[in-house]
C-alpha cells in the first residue's frame, strides 16, 4: 500500500504496534531533508502523552541545521509561533500524571508562561542514530532524556518516534514541512 494512503488509515488512531510496524517500513531520513518549518500531528496509539500536546497548541518543530533545532513550537494564540525551552517543562512529571495536565485549566495556565517558556536559541540536534535496526534522522534534546527519530513518508510527511526513558510505548507524531 502507498505509505502515504496507510498513514491516512493510521491518523485517527491506530494500535502502536501497527503504527510501529508502518514506521519500519519507512525509508530513513537523511539529515539536509529536515531543514524547514514542521507542522506536528499526534497519530493516537494509546500512550499516556496522547492527546496532550496538541491540547496545549503544539505546532511542530523547525530544523535550521544539524546543530539548530527548535523540538517544540506552540501557537501563541495570537496567530504566531513560539519556541518553548523543553527544559523548563515537567515532561517526567506528565509522562507519570497525564491525567492531571488534560483539563482546561492546565492548558490555560500553559499559556500564560508562554512567555516564561519561550526561547530563541535552539534546544537540540540532529544526528544521525540508529533506532529499530535503522539509522536515520534523530532530534536529540539538549536537556532532557529524549531523541525524536524520523522516517519518510514523502519529501514533505515525516513519521517520528518519541523515544524517552520510561515512555513505553513510544509516542508517535506526523510532521508535515510548511511552506
Amino acid at each position: 500500500m502507498d505509505p502515504a494512503a496507510r498513514l491516512r488509515e493510521l491518523l485517527p488512531g491506530a494500535p502502536v504496534d501497527d503504527v510501529l510496524a508502518f514506521f519500519d517500513a519507512l525509508p530513513p531520513v537523511q539529515l539536509p531533508e529536515m531543514t524547514g518549518r514542521w507542522r506536528g500531528r499526534e497519530i493516537p496509539t494509546g500512550n499516556r502523552l496522547d492527546g496532550l500536546l496538541e491540547r496545549f497548541g503544539w505546532h511542530g518543530k523547525r530544523f535550521d541545521g544539524p546543530d539548530e533545532a527548535h523540538p517544540l513550537l506552540f501557537d501563541h494564540g495570537r496567530g504566531g509561533v513560539v519556541a518553548i525551552n523543553p527544559a523548563l517543562l515537567p515532561l517526567s512529571i506528565a509522562v507519570r500524571y497525564a491525567g492531571l495536565f488534560r483539563n482546561p485549566i492546565a492548558a490555560g495556565l500553559f499559556r500564560l508562561a508562554l512567555p516564561v517558556l519561550r526561547t530563541g536559541r535552539p534546544r537540540a540536534r540532529l544526528r544521525m542514530t540508529e533506532y529499530r535496526g535503522v539509522v536515520s534522522a534523530t532530534m536529540i534534546y539538549d536537556a532532557l532524556p529524549v531523541h525524536d527519530v524520523f522516517r519518510e513518508v514523502d519529501d514533505d510527511t515525516l513519521v517520528g518516534v518519541m523515544d524517552m526513558r520510561g515512555l513505553d510505548p513510544p509516542f508517535v507524531f506526523v510532521l508535515r514541512r510548511e511552506p
